[in-house]
This record gives structure tokens, sequence and C-alpha cells, in this order.
């Protein structure tokens, strides 16, 4: 790709990457509309309001830039179109033929690797870099063999084994690896089953989850109207290079740096939560696991609800029907998500159970926020061709969009008497979910208990209306006929999905969807955009706004740097995500941010999310550490987006704090323990802290892409020694902090040691954790950004 570089200069039309660069641009819908005939429509309507400068400008991208294909609003998610359409397998590029590989600016990239395309995510900085010719650099990884054997029991989904998946590999620590499937259960897994566990990569924390094409990729290539030549030629040029997987021949023995097994028949019905996607819980044992939750402190799977309030019944009208909500009630039920929209067997088997609970009189209760946001218009075609579509709208899920909506926090606000009643009576309310992540604030700010569930138990929950029920011995409702419903009433067989999948996922589907997949929509054609190569900034935009990071640069670098008597901003524990780091959802009213929305003219409707405003560092910096269930030791307790400010003592938050000590002329770091910065693949988790004044990180471990961003904008990642962390060596986080480096970057090694030490005179040794030499190269230049304009400028 750097070669293809080597003629860029100020027009952007000489860029001219080897491969194409695909952009979906419908990344996240909100989801203001639900439980309507129109809500696609209505929805599309409030996205182009308020989202019309951000499209312009991606709109204007596809001309000023060569090469540049960008996929309208309302197409799909990025993967799904990435695995039906987009996704080569195999290039043949004038004849010279060479294996299809993919890196993107989301850490579910990795649901390519379900179709044998190695693929994974990486950070916006990173990737920027990438499409203006920097190479890409890692440390070789270690490759973890997992072993399927066996065939999944009757009544077992997909998401039940990619659950199952997710919590064995986090338990083996995958973090950095590539994870490559094998075994004879392989045949027996289809190909969207496989993208299922593929794009669950970033939540168990390898780099990739890889499955080899066998005979299941080459039937899904041609199912989704790749042509049989395209598919032969695949298949062909695979076997000759023995890429190709063929269980008719003898198996071979792999070597790998080390192993996993795992009996598909094994596999239980199972959902996650309340906290995190690899706390998965049986669903026999759920409603034991939930009272143990509402009991438990404050923790991944605590709320500490006292025992005389957990049987609390908050009563209220619900325009004009009286309604209730108990702890664990369930207020948003949601299809959604790339992770499992792909997947036809789990779509059409909740079609099924929607059709069941219809036959038997079942209804969801009203106040449950219902949705379904299929990955792609193909969706829509074999739900309708089944004639399920009519059951799932009966019970609520319409179709409210296609793309991210509540798996990233764009659920939409709740119904004012809802949220009054949670909010008034403090109750623990859930949300389930067929997405990915359920992180702490992600889906909602007022649903505390997010369980991560198929598609099918998305709607079994939902007639259920709470999580605090136990399915094999409790009803979900009265039918039509006075009696009790149970769970075994509504389920479908897996014959029965998969005769539906039969006769409803047709080949021409996929063709008729993305013959049309550039042709976009009325509102997006109608954008109007400017035809200049350089783009023109209105400095009065709350969306779009000219980054700061090129200011005052310099041509030469500005060299290594150490930390000298640092405050420390935040103190955290394990776990800290991207979501608490740089949130993606609403803006909450009393914020930094949405004080500068009001500050020039914004309505508190207008707000919109912290991720429609990505393309604004103002908004985005005052969103950093911005997250309502960010749990800070500086806080002694408590909950929220607020710090210490150490030389005043006065609670502050983050943003504000961050601030006095960048006007005072003080350097700031961040202390965290283990897997700090998992989730999402997002690059404003180091941008923001990079804008606020953080200069360091010294955590447990850090997911890869987090550490990798970190780099990219010039804060050291530094992690404690083994068993060591901020409590063993008795850091509170009021101490002041220096990190002595050397100030030529040749005397800095990846991964030497060096020496933190504080004011109370306490000292302990760290690894750096730039683990390449172009890692720091990138360093000495204060950041990615900086260190390729340079390079460019030279040539």
């Amino acid at each position: 790709m750097r070669d293809a570089m080597k003629n860029l200069n100020s027009d952007p039309k000489k860029i001219n990457p080897l491969v194409p660069v695909d952009l979906v641009v419908d990344h996240s819908v909100q989801v203001d509309v639900a439980r309507s005939e129109n809500a696609v429509q209505a929805n599309m309507e409030f996205e182009f309001q308020r989202n019309q400068e951000r499209f312009a400008f991606l709109k204007w991208g596809s001309s000023a830039f060569h090469n540049m294909l960008v996929v309208p609003p309302g197409s799909g998610i990025v993967h799904q179109v990435n695995l039906e359409y987009l996704g080569r397998v195999v290039f043949n590029t004038d004849g010279i033929l060479y294996p299809d590989s993919v890196v993107g600016t989301d850490s579910h990239t990795t649901m390519i690797d379900g179709l044998g395309v190695a693929g994974w995510g990486v950070g916006g900085i990173e990737a920027e870099a990438a499409m203006l010719g920097q190479p890409m650099s890692m440390v070789l990884p270690g490759v973890v063999g997992f072993k399927l054997t066996g065939k999944l029991r009757d009544g077992v989904t997909a998401t039940d084994l990619v659950l199952t998946v997710t919590q064995m590999l986090r338990k083996h620590g995958v973090v950095g690896k590539f994870v490559e499937f094998y075994g004879e259960g392989m045949g027996q897994l289809p190909l969207a089953d496989r993208a299922t566990i593929a794009n669950m990569s970033p939540e168990y924390g390898a780099t990739m989850g890889f499955f080899p094409v066998d005979h299941v990729t080459l039937q899904y290539l041609k199912l989704t109207g790749r042509s049989d030549e395209t598919v032969s030629m695949i298949e062909e040029y695979l076997r000759a290079n023995k890429m190709f997987v063929d269980y008719n021949e003898p198996e071979q023995e792999r070597s790998y740096s080390s192993y996993l097994q795992l009996d598909l028949a094994d596999v239980e019905p199972c959902i996650s939560g309340p906290k995190r996607p690899h706390d998965r819980v049986p669903l026999k044992d759920m409603k034991a696991d939930w009272h143990a939750c509402l009991e438990n402190q404050v923790g991944f799977k605590g709320f500490a609800v006292p025992k005389q309030e957990q049987d609390k019944v908050a009563k209220f009208s619900f325009h004009g029907q009286p309604a209730e909500l108990k702890h664990g009630s369930v207020v948003i039920a949601a299809i959604t998500s790339c992770t499992n929209t792909s997947n036809p067997s789990v779509m059409l088997g909740a079609g099924l159970v929607a059709k069941k609970a219809c036959e038997l009189g079942l209804e969801v209760k009203p106040w449950v926020k219902t949705s379904l946001a299929p990955g792609s218009g193909v969706v829509t075609k074999y739900l309708q061709q089944s004639g399920l579509q009519k059951y799932l709208n009966q019970q609520g899920f319409h179709i409210v969009g296609y793309g991210c909506t509540t798996c990233i926090g764009n659920s939409g606000d709740l119904d004012e008497s809802v949220a009054t009643a949670i909010t008034e009576n403090d109750i623990v309310a859930a949300a389930v979910l067929s997405g990915n992540r359920n992180f702490e604030g992600r889906v909602h700010p007022l649903t505390r208990a997010n369980y991560l569930a198929s598609p099918p138990l998305v709607v079994a929950y939902a007639l259920a209306g709470t999580v605090d029920i136990d399915f094999e011995k409790e009803p979900i409702g009265t039918g039509k006929d006075g009696k009790g419903v149970y769970f075994k009433d509504i389920w479908p067989s897996n014959e029965e999905i998969a005769e539906v999948v039969q006769s409803s996922v047709l080949p021409d589907m996929f063709k008729s969807t993305y013959e049309a997949i550039t042709k976009g929509n009325p509102m997006w054609n109608q954008l109007s955009v400017p035809t200049s190569t350089l783009y023109s900034w209105d400095p009065n935009s709350t969306y779009i706004h000219e980054p700061p990071y090129f200011k005052n640069m310099t041509m030469e670098p500005p060299g290594p740097h150490g930390v000298k008597d640092a405050y420390c901003l935040l103190n955290f524990g394990d776990s800290i995500t991207t979501d608490h780091i740089s949130p993606a959802g609403s803006i909450h009213k009393d914020s930094p941010a949405a004080k500068y929305l009001l500050e020039r003219g914004v309505d508190r409707k207008d707000f919109n999310s912290y991720g429609s405003r990505r393309g604004n560092d103002e908004v985005m910096a005052r969103g950093t550490f911005a997250n309502i269930r960010i749990v800070n030791k500086l806080l002694n307790g408590e909950v929220g987006p607020k710090t210490v400010h150490i030389p005043t003592g006065e609670k502050l938050y983050v943003f504000d704090a961050a601030m006095r000590y960048k006007a005072a002329g003080h350097e700031t770091i961040v202390l965290a323990g283990a897997e700090y910065g998992s989730g999402s693949s997002r690059d404003w988790a180091a941008k923001g802290p990079m804008l606020l004044g953080v200069k360091a990180v010294i955590a447990k471990s850090f997911e890869r892409i987090h550490r990798s961003n970190l780099v990219g904008m010039g804060i050291i990642p530094l992690c404690f020694k083994p068993g060591e962390d901020a409590d063993t060596l008795g850091l509170a986080g009021h101490e002041r902090y220096t990190i002595n480096l050397p100030n030529k970057v040749s005397e800095i090694r990846p991964g030497q040691d060096i020496t933190v030490t504080t004011d109370t005179g306490k000292s302990f040794t760290c690894t750096v954790r730039f683990d390449t030499e172009v890692e720091l190269a990138y360093f000495d230049h204060g950041g990615i950004l900086p260190y390729v304009i340079r390079n460019l400028i030279k040539q």
C-alpha cells in the first residue's frame, strides 16, 4: 500500500490504495420510533435531520478521494455487508490471485473471518495512517487452536454457542492472539454460525477468530450471489496452495501455541450479564443468579439491593392503563447488532417464537420498548418471505432501521412514565438484547442490568417481562384459553427452524439487495456537497470540526517525553472499557458536553449521541470519561463521571478537572487494573485522554487495540509487574508521579523496564508497552498522525 501512496500531494484524488476503501456510513441508528409500521422511514428522517452534516462530509469524501466507495445510509451494518457482498476471499487483480485480507476501523471487522478472510479491527487512528500509506506493524501473535467436535443439541442456538466460546477464551487468555477453529465439528457448523463466533472476537479478546475455507464457505458464497466462476476460482486457488480444508481427506495434525476443545453437544441455552459479555449464565440457573446479583455487593455481578427492597413494586400509569415495574423488569428488548442479525437460523427462530406466542394469545407488555434492527436488507426479505415478520410486528418487533442500534447505546428514550417509575423507585431495570456488548451505561442510562441473548430468547424475555423467571418451572404468561403458557410451548425445534431457513433464504434476495447497494435513497441523493478537493470547515458546526492534532506542529519531531510530577486524573479497577472512557450513547443533560451544546444554541432534544458527534473534538473531549456508571477509586465508592482535583480536593467533572490541571501546567496520568480498554475499537478513547492532557496510563494489562491507540496518540502505556497493581503497591492516587524515559528514542527498547517514582518516596518498576520499533518512531513524533504527515511532506 505504501508504494501506491508515493505520488500523494495536496490533491486527495491521488490517494489510490491497492484495494478499494469501502466505507459503510450507516453504522448507528437512533431508535426513537419503535412499535410502529413506519418506524424505518421515521427513523431515517430523524437520522438525516440530525446527521446531515456528517453524511454530507462523507458524501464529499466519496467524490474527493479516488477509489473510495461509500455505501449510503439505510443499507446495513458494515460487517454484514462485508460478509454478504464486499468480501472476495481470493482477489483476482489483472490475473494475479492472492488471498483476501482486511483491516477495519471497528473491532467487529473480525466477522469476516467466518468467511475464511483474515481480518481484524484496528483503531481509527491506525487506519487513518494506513489510508495515507503507512504500513501496519504488529508483534507476531501466538495462535490458539480451538477444536470443535460433535453438533449442537436441539433447542440450542448459535448465540448460546458463541457465549460459551467467549467465556472459554476469555478465561484461557487470548488478548493479542489469533484463534483458529478446526475439527470435525466444523462440518456441522453453518457459515452464519461461524460468522457469529468470529464477530465476538473482541469480547473474548482475540485479534481474530479464524475459520478456514471449506465446502460450507463455498455454499455460502453461492447463496449470497457470488458467481459459479468466482467460487470455482476460489476453490482451485486455495486447493493449489493447500489452504482449503476438505473433510473427506484425512485430518492433518496442526501445531498451535496452545489448545482448547469443545464438544458442541455440551453447549446449553444461556445468556450473559448483567454487565459483561463473558459472564455467561446457563438459562436454567438464571433466576438464582439474578437473586444473587441483587444481593451481591456492587460489582460486575452485583447491585447491593437491601433485602427488604428486593420485592419492591413500582406502580404507575402507562398511557392511561395500569402498569408496574419490579427489580428485573424488562423495559428494553432489542433484536440488534451485527453478531446475530447475519444469522438466518436465529432471526427466523425469533419469528417462530413470536408466531407461536401470537397463536397462544401471549402479548408483550406495551411499556417494553421493542425493536428489530437487521444487519442488511436481505433479512427483511426472508422474514417477509417466511411470513414471520407479521408476527414479530404483532409483538412490537417492528423493523426500526438497518444499523447498530441498542447494542451501541442508540436505544432512544424510554417513555417518560417508565423512566420516572425507574428513577423515583430506584428500580434495577433490565434490557435484553441480541447484541455483543452489555457494559454498564452502554445500552441505556436507566437499565442497570443488561443481558445478551439470542434473538428468540429476546422475544421470550420480552413476553415474560422480567429476567426474574425460571423458564423450566414458571409460565411466561397466560394464554387465551386461560392456561399458563410455558417456554417449551413457544420454543421451536431445530427441524422447524431448518425448514423455514431452507424455504425462505434464497440467492435472489442477496442479488437484488446488493445490485442497488450504492444507489442510496432520495434523502442521500438530494444531499448537496461541494466539488472541491479541500474541505471547507464550518467554525459554527457542532458536528464537524477541524481537528486540533496538527496545531503548532513543527517539521522536526518533538522527541520522546517522560512524565514529571504528574497528578492522577483517575484511579480505576479492572475491566474499564472504551465505553467507560468514551461513551457512544446519549449525552447527559448536566454534562460538560451538554453545557457546550447548550451554549451554542443546541436544544436538549437535538443533543443526539456522542457517537454521532465524534467529528467534533470539542464535544468528544468533554465526553471523555463521561460514562454515568464509571467507578473511580478517588471518589471512594461514588459512581459517575467525576473525579477529585487533588490540589484543592474539589469534586469536579473529569473534563473540568483536566482543564484545571492543564491551565496550571500540570501533567496527568491514569491508574488502572486488568483489561484496560476492552470493548469497541474506539479511537476517541485515546484521542479524548490526549486532549485532556493525559501523558501515561499505568495498568495491569491492556486490550490490544486500545494499547495501540494510546501509542498512536503519543500516550505512554505502562504495565505493572505481574502480581502488582496500585493497591498492592499502596498507591492511593493522591501522589504525584514521575516517569523517567531517555530523551533519545534510540535509547528506548520495546518492552523495556523503567522506574516510576512518587513524591511520597514510593518507587516501582513497570514495563513500557511500546511493542515494536515502529511504535517507538510514532512516540518520537508525538503520535502516528504527525509521523505520517511529516513523512508525506518529505516525499
